[in-house]
């Protein structure tokens, strides 16, 4: 019987969704896996076969410990997904080789600690829209990450300097209104095979600060992708620098003429909406033991 480890955190552990159900799917499939936390000191990495990560949704709030204990643990147990995926993906700069690869990505603009931060977003405002994002470049669940219109320009520049006052690289986008009635669509690949899709209502409501919990509140529901989506998606996933991964989530928006685009690509600890796709929590501990 393979050894394998589902790894969350102490802070997720009871917030994971698909904990539950990928357990149950491994145990029916004759595997018995272990949930562990990923900062747990206890833990022997090298008694697991495959460590897999999941929850560990705290990282971003503590990214150089992280990124140590991946390196720590890569030499004693299998992954997934791999050290090097992770080191990548936990920093949104990827958006900008995406970009330079074809993909159709929401405009992104890097501003660095050091940098000029006024300077930076008046140049980014001579072209964006009414409304834009200001978010930092390692984070997830869309803490930190606020909505503004065009005259709150002071406020999203206090809200940058924050960021980089804390040695923290920021990103500006647009915001792309069309996200408001049609929400995100969130597609879910398994060894590079499509299993599901999901709708993701707007989580930046406009007026609202930063989500201080360990991700802002999501309002999910089936969805089937569009052609021109599912096409998206393929494509980002073979601009990436790295083969067929175990998981993967591309999370698109539709730009103002309906064109789907990147928003995020998803590798490190995506939820996978399991309650929302019947099947899909078997479909995923198949790919798992197909792993080991």
């Amino acid at each position: 019987m393979p050894r394998i480890a589902l790894v969350t955190a102490a802070a997720a552990r009871n917030l994971d969704e698909d904990l539950a159900p990928l357990e149950t799917a491994l145990r029916a499939a004759g595997v018995a896996p272990s949930i562990v936390e990923w900062d747990d000191a206890a833990i022997d990495w090298s008694a697991f076969d495959l460590a897999v990560l999941r929850s560990t949704w705290d990282y971003s709030m503590r990214q150089p410990e992280f990124l140590r204990w991946i390196d720590r643990i890569s030499p004693l147990t299998t992954l997934v997904n791999p050290r090097e995926v992770v080191r990548w993906n936990t920093d949104k700069h990827y958006l900008a080789q995406l970009a330079k690869a074809g993909v159709p990505v929401v405009p992104s603009t890097f501003v660095e600690p050091g940098e000029d931060a006024s300077r930076a977003l008046d140049a980014f405002l001579a072209t964006a829209g009414e409304e834009f994002v200001v978010k930092p470049s390692i984070g997830a669940g869309s803490r930190d990450a606020q909505r503004y219109a065009r005259g709150e320009r002071d406020a999203a520049l206090a809200h940058a300097r924050r960021l980089l006052e804390a040695d923290r690289s920021v990103l500006l986008q647009p915001y792309l209104g069309r996200v408001d009635a049609h929400g995100e669509t969130a597609l879910i690949f398994f060894a590079g095979t499509f299993s599901h899709a999901i709708r993701k209502g707007p989580l930046l409501k406009r007026g609202e600060g930063p989500t201080r919990a360990l991700f802002a509140t999501e309002h999910i529901t089936a969805r089937t992708p569009s052609a021109d989506e599912i096409a998206v998606a393929e494509r980002t996933l073979r601009a990436m620098p790295f083969g067929e991964l175990l998981y993967a989530r591309v999370d698109l928006i539709h730009d103002d003429d309906g064109t789907p685009r990147v928003l995020e690509l998803e590798l490190t600890e995506p939820s996978l909406f399991f309650a929302h796709a019947p099947g899909s929590a078997n479909r995923f501990a198949q790919a798992i033991i197909d792993r080991t």
